[in-house]
């Protein structure tokens, strides 16, 4: 059986927890940050968990992270 490409795009977008969920980083953050709050702007440079939905997906395009 061949390897599974990592798919490159994904890989740098997420990142696998040592528990196995994947964590991901938050959108809106990049521009037009003048009409939103301080405290939206601070709560989207955190970090979040995938939800289930979207695990079995992604993590055929990151199979070896």
């Amino acid at each position: 059986m061949p390897k599974i490409k990592t798919h490159r795009g994904a890989a740098k977008r997420f990142s696998v927890t040592g528990t196995g969920k994947i964590k991901r980083s938050k959108a809106y953050a990049s521009h037009i940050l003048t009409t939103k709050t301080t405290k939206r702007k601070r709560n989207l440079r955190k970090s979040a968990i995938l939800d289930m939905t979207n695990f079995r997906a992604t993590k055929r395009l990151i199979p070896y992270l």
